[in-house]
């Protein structure tokens, strides 16, 4: 590969225009143009998670994000923090399985600072000793938050049940015993090996202009560009595409809490995210337990009353997936509640749903995402998790169109498919390990 950069242009919507480069050694750069705002939201996303994660260094992945914010060789903590406050800036990140994102909202006027600062925190962090001590007992009590939070809880218990000790089924977070036993020497070694730029995405979206984001880029990222390995392209980067399970490895998972609700998960083995019916699924599962009118909400909330919160959700990963159905009950009413999503997922499974259903879950699919999709921040995280995850960024009309295209029939085809495998009940509230032997 030569020294030089590839970019082009994709189409946009309203007004604006998305533009892509990929720089040498494979660091990727997407923007796009919102005319008219005057903020600039700006995220380095790196292609490591906690499905990276080895079991001896179980929430690494997190562990170092917080680590990452506590100083640079030429920045203390104090330092990052100041510089973003005294100009109103946002700045933060996050980890999921299969990425983790740097990013950061401020004025228009102050990108420069925000890709600088942003940059520095991820390519120059110092991990001290110190700071992973200080950091150690943050993301303990991080822990305990989720262990005390019962319908945050049993989304990892669920994830457990369903992938059992396969990376996609351990905690982002780690577990109280693998934080502990993380020395600064294997986080360090961790970000050493797998903080790359050629695993790396920079999205920018706002107030932006592409070649002054690609200037900043290159200016903030001098010596770490490899001019003579790598390879330009749109896969650049992607995941392989590894199945971990075809069927849930626990079909009951109870986790006794002394609660005064029950939180209840349902569901199996989905989609990859590069399967060409992820929009299908989209639709399918709005009109499960996406709004007001579905099926899960009327029948469990509405005719019944058993419960305040229920829903349905999908998770697509490289090579897996999953869904699902979520509902908080009393405990007493868990029997009945549980019966219910049964025979919802069963009905949907068997007959289908109907023309007005699939038409009603497009419109709320393609409304949710329009109105999602207002501010900077959110246009930024949605072309740099596509970058990431599929080495192309699809414009908004173009993801409109997809959903469009949705019929009766490929929903009900991939129901059959996909609701009638092998399911996972994950229960956490005041429940014994047998209570629920019978329900799936």
């Amino acid at each position: 590969m030569t020294g030089r950069s590839s970019t082009r242009t994709l189409p946009a919507s309203g007004g604006g225009v998305i533009k892509r480069t990929v720089l040498p050694g494979g660091l990727r750069i997407v923007t796009e143009a919102m005319p008219g705002v005057r903020s600039a939201s700006v995220g380095v996303w790196v292609g490591v998670g906690s499905r990276d994660e080895s079991p001896s260094v179980a929430g690494a992945s997190h562990f170092l994000e917080h680590l990452l914010f506590k100083g640079t060789r030429t920045r203390s903590a104090l330092d990052i923090a100041s510089a973003m406050d005294a100009v109103g800036g946002e700045f933060n990140a996050f980890t999921e399985k299969e990425h983790t994102c740097f990013y950061a909202t401020v004025l228009d006027r102050e990108l420069p600072l925000a890709v600088e600062i942003i940059s520095d925190v991820v390519l120059n962090a110092t991990i001290s000793g110190a700071d992973v001590d200080v950091e150690r007992a943050v993301v303990l009590e991080e822990i305990s938050m989720r262990d005390d939070d019962p319908s945050d809880l049993v989304h990892d218990e669920f994830s457990a049940a369903l992938f059992g000790q396969s990376p996609l089924g351990r905690p982002i977070l780690g577990t109280e015993e693998s934080i502990q036993a993380l020395s600064r020497t294997q986080i360090h070694g961790y970000y050493s090996r797998r903080y790359k730029p050629s695993a790396m995405v920079v999205s920018a979206a706002g107030n932006v202009d592409h070649a002054e984001v690609v200037r900043l880029v290159r200016r903030a990222f001098a010596g770490r560009l490899d001019h003579g390995a790598g390879a330009i392209g749109s896969a650049a980067g992607l995941r392989p595409e590894r199945r971990t399970v075809s069927t849930p490895v626990e079909a009951i998972r109870v986790v006794g809490d002394d609660t005064e609700q029950a939180n209840i998960i349902l569901g199996n083995t989905g989609l990859s995210r590069m399967d060409e019916r992820r929009f299908v699924l989209g639709v399918l599962s709005t009109a499960i337990g996406g709004g007001m009118s579905s099926r899960l909400f009327q029948q469990i909330r509405e005719q019944r009353g058993l419960a305040y919160s229920t829903y349905s959700f999908s998770s697509g990963y490289a090579g897996d997936g999953l869904f699902a159905v979520y509902a908080g009950c009393q405990p007493g009413k868990a029997d009945e509640v549980v019966a219910i999503m049964r025979s919802v997922l069963d009905a949907v499974a068997s007959a289908g749903l109907t023309a007005e259903e699939v038409e009603r879950g497009k419109g709320q699919l393609r409304g949710g995402m329009v109105l999602g999709l207002e501010d900077s921040g959110s246009r930024m995280s949605r072309i740099g998790k596509a970058e990431l995850s599929y080495g192309d960024v699809l414009g908004v009309d173009e993801l409109l169109a997809r959903i469009d295209a949705v019929d009766v029939d490929q929903v009900n085809q991939l129901a059959a498919d996909l609701l009638g495998r092998p399911r996972c009940l994950t229960v956490v509230g005041p429940f014994g390990d047998h209570d629920f032997d019978t329900a799936v």
